[in-house]
């Protein structure tokens, strides 16, 4: 199966490649994944996701 995602990992993520989290964002739907699982990911809409960095941002963890 070919990953056709853009994926790009946080600037959080060490580079290390332990503690890896990519986005690919698409415009009906953000995929978010751990680099490391080779498992599905998880899809979110976008307005989920916008809504997911508002409270992270707020509260002090973006």
């Amino acid at each position: 199966m070919v990953d056709l995602h853009n994926w790009i990992k946080s600037s959080y993520s060490g580079s290390e490649g332990g503690n890896c989290i990519e986005v690919a964002t698409q415009p009906s739907a953000v995929h978010i994944r751990d680099s490391k699982n080779t498992g599905p990911d998880l899809t979110v809409a976008p307005g989920t996701w916008v809504a997911f960095l508002t409270l992270a941002r707020r509260d002090g963890h973006a």
